[in-house]
């Protein structure tokens, strides 16, 4: 189900709870989500929809990812950036790093380690920063 944007600044500021199995639904929102707003969007996380979940979802272009519980165990080749999200106005600078390893489970719940680089890279940092609570 598509679900409305969240804009609350104190919402997407709280840190997201680790997501279980039973929280696919929210999985599968954030991709119908993601889909109906595929021409403004490359990623989504579980608090941009109204749910407190570690869980994201990121278009590679050739299929979207949805990863429950991400954290970047690695990273290398720091640059600065801007980006613009849904849920905020404009564009800000962060940091963000070329390459990342990061560890998730998918929608089977069965746990990956996964290396990325690019514009798959930065795009699931800033997702992460969001289960984090971290607004750039």
């Amino acid at each position: 189900m598509v679900r409305p944007i969240v804009k609350d600044i104190m919402f997407l500021s709280r840190r997201s709870e680790p997501a279980t199995a039973e929280d696919l639904q929210i999985a599968k929102d954030l991709k119908d989500t993601l889909a109906a707003h595929r021409e403004s969007c490359v990623g989504m996380a579980a608090n941009m929809i109204g749910y407190s979940k570690n869980i994201i979802i990121v278009s590679l272009g050739f299929a979207d990812l949805v990863m429950l519980n991400a954290k970047i165990t690695k990273r290398s080749g720091s640059y600065e950036t801007q980006e613009g999200c849904l849920s905020l106005t404009g564009t800000r600078k962060t940091i963000r790093y070329q390459k990342i390893t990061v560890e998730y489970q998918d929608m089977q719940m069965k746990e990956h380690t996964q290396d990325f680089s690019g514009w798959s890279a930065q795009i699931i940092q800033h997702e992460i920063d969001h289960c984090s609570g971290v607004i750039i």
